[in-house]
């Protein structure tokens, strides 16, 4: 069931904040794989082997391996945002009031689009971060243990900018400040088991905010969720911002 014309009206007309949370599925219509496809990233690796701070203490080669894999699939030059996620820059450049997107996922495909007010809730692929001195780079090569720190120059202290299994997400004061302040809750493209993500929507919900699940088919949380559409990102995402942005 969409969201009613007479509601978006008045979330228009009030400037009501949005905040939206995507997951994998926003990402896989460009080509990258989510956890839970047969042949996805899960299939392949045990997750306490590659994804915990105890993986990279134990066997840092086989995390540093696991990681370049991935880059280099980001970085393959046929890896290009999608429609919905030059739906969601169009929608946070548009609207009346603010817009704030939360993302699980460790691409950029968000910021290649055009987002800006966005928060990488599970760190990014892309960067990485010293042990030693606490700098963040922008690593879009290959990495191994015998890097140097481009800042400290300390050796053997660069690790992936990811937030791993029993570490803590980015930003969740800035997070729960915005779902507690915001209009509308809208969550793309994720199952809804992973947490504190799945719990996003009860708290905009208990905050008296309207949510809607836009999603590929229904997730763990959809009896949680106001309204709900579902089929491909790339088709629903460029369809709701049209209705949100439409005089």
């Amino acid at each position: 069931m969409p969201l009613r014309p007479d509601i978006i009206q008045t979330l228009r007309d009030e400037g009501a904040p949005i905040v939206i949370l995507t997951g994998a599925g926003i990402s896989r219509e460009s080509g990258l794989h989510t956890f839970r496809d047969p042949d996805g990233i899960w299939a392949r690796y045990d997750i306490s082997e590659v994804a915990t701070p105890e993986a990279f203490a134990t066997n840092p080669d086989l995390v540093h391996h696991f990681y370049n894999d991935r880059r280099r699939a980001l970085t393959d030059p046929a890896i290009l945002p999608n429609a919905a996620h030059h739906a969601l820059a169009r929608l946070e450049r548009d609207w009346p009031g603010d817009v704030l997107l939360v993302t699980q996922n460790v691409d950029d495909l968000h910021d290649r689009a055009g987002s800006q007010n966005l928060i990488h809730m599970h760190g990014e692929l892309l960067k990485i971060r010293c042990l030693q001195c606490g700098q963040q780079h922008h690593w879009p090569g290959d990495l191994g243990r015998d890097e140097a720190c481009p800042s400290c120059r300390h050796v053997a202290g660069l690790r992936p900018d990811i937030v791993w299994f029993g570490e803590m997400p980015r930003e969740m004061d800035r997070i729960d400040r915005a779902l507690t302040d915001c209009g509308l809750f809208v969550s793309i493209g994720t199952s809804g088991t992973v947490y504190p993500a799945a719990g996003f929507v009860q708290i905009a919900a208990q905050a008296g905010a309207e949510t809607i699940e836009l999603n590929l088919e229904p997730g763990h949380g959809t009896t949680a969720f106001d309204y709900c559409q579902y089929g491909p990102a790339t088709l629903l995402v460029p369809g709701f911002v049209d209705q949100l942005l439409a005089k």
